[in-house]
């Protein structure tokens, strides 16, 4: 059963939900709002979003949105934090602590490029709540929380490799997470002017490719003794 938000911030002429609806939402209304609400964030921002048009790409009530989550800026946080905990359970997902150093490290600095490919709207989440001065990252104890483990795990990795013999010594874990999702994040969110500039289709599948290979063994190449 959902929890309902303390203080549900309604509309002054909205009518109240049949909560009685809610509890037997097995439809998955609430997942269906959250995707709707990235896609809308992302796209306008917290400022520009509208609450009609998320209710509408996820085809239910507006009601029920103020039900599970309370108002838009609830929403806009609970989606930027269910977007970080989908990046860290996915990397979970690849065992780094079970491979070789090297391998782990490739693996992880694929992933970072793959999931930005897969997930546009990841990318205007972040420009918007740069743009607005990260507040909500900020103050979101959810957000530092997860992805804590993954800096550890870097470290880790890194120790490993460097006793190994794999790796060179005083490699900083944050300082190659920002560089690495820097890579990625650049190409990503600048291709369209990048390939104005160049001349060159950024966006064609085979640029793509050739760019993925070219972070994941530049990276790699810092890494070495």
């Amino acid at each position: 059963m959902p929890r309902r938000a303390a203080s549900p911030v309604l509309p002054a002429n909205a009518r109240t939900i049949d909560e009685s609806a809610a509890v037997r939402d097995t439809g998955g209304a609430r997942e269906a709002i959250l995707a709707a609400a990235r896609a809308e964030f992302s796209a306008r921002g917290l400022a520009g979003a509208r609450v009609n048009e998320i209710a509408a790409r996820a085809g239910v009530n507006k009601q029920l949105i103020y039900y599970y989550f309370g108002s838009k800026e609830d929403l806009y946080r609970t989606a930027l934090e269910v977007v970080y905990l989908e990046i860290r359970s996915l990397e979970a997902q690849l065992h780094l602590a079970d491979m070789a150093p090297a391998e782990a490290m490739a693996a992880l600095i694929g992933f970072s490029f793959d999931y930005l490919a897969q997930h546009p709207d990841f990318i205007g989440l972040l420009n918007h709540e740069n743009a607005q001065g990260a507040a909500h990252v900020r103050d979101s104890r959810a957000i530092r929380e997860t992805n804590s483990p993954l800096i550890e795990l870097i470290a880790k990795t890194l120790a490993r490799g460097t006793r190994a013999g794999a790796f060179r010594r005083g490699v900083d874990a944050v300082e190659l997470y920002i560089s690495v999702a820097g890579m990625s994040y650049f190409f990503f969110s600048n291709r369209l002017t990048l390939s104005s500039i160049f001349d060159r289709d950024l966006t064609a599948p085979k640029a793509q490719k050739s760019y993925r290979e070219h972070v994941v063994s530049f990276a790699m190449a810092a890494l070495r003794p």
